[in-house]
């Protein structure tokens, strides 16, 4: 249970960054919620990041079919990806997913330091 609300929190949490501050606002949001809710190092690194794959993926997905995929396909043809749309929304979200699940451990970390 503590594993969804914390996945869910995040998400929440890192929207609600998006919208004020840089892209790093991720980070902050994932370090807060795995301080405030104990979860061991490892589940707090997987839901970080799940939270923001989940978010990022989906954004870039809501944000691409709204614009008809125009501005993705030219990206996709820059990188060595081929073309693919698809596999440009999933590095997008793998990375971002990478910096929360980063900042969730280090919040899982600093949290034992603290209260143990």
């Amino acid at each position: 249970m503590k594993f969804i609300v914390s996945l869910l929190l995040t998400a929440l949490l890192s929207f609600v960054s998006g919208l004020y501050l840089p892209w790093w606002g991720i980070a902050v949001a994932a370090f807060l919620v795995a301080v405030v809710i104990p979860l061991k190092h490892g589940i707090a690194f997987i839901a970080g990041f799940a939270g923001v794959f989940l978010l990022w993926g989906g954004l870039a997905w809501w944000i691409d079919a709204a614009n008809n995929s125009i501005l993705s396909k030219k990206i996709a043809l820059v990188l060595p990806l081929g073309g693919s749309i698809v596999l440009l929304i999933l590095i997008t979200a793998f990375f971002g997913a990478l910096v929360a699940g980063f900042a969730a451990l280090a919040g899982s970390y600093l949290r034992k330091l603290v209260v143990e």
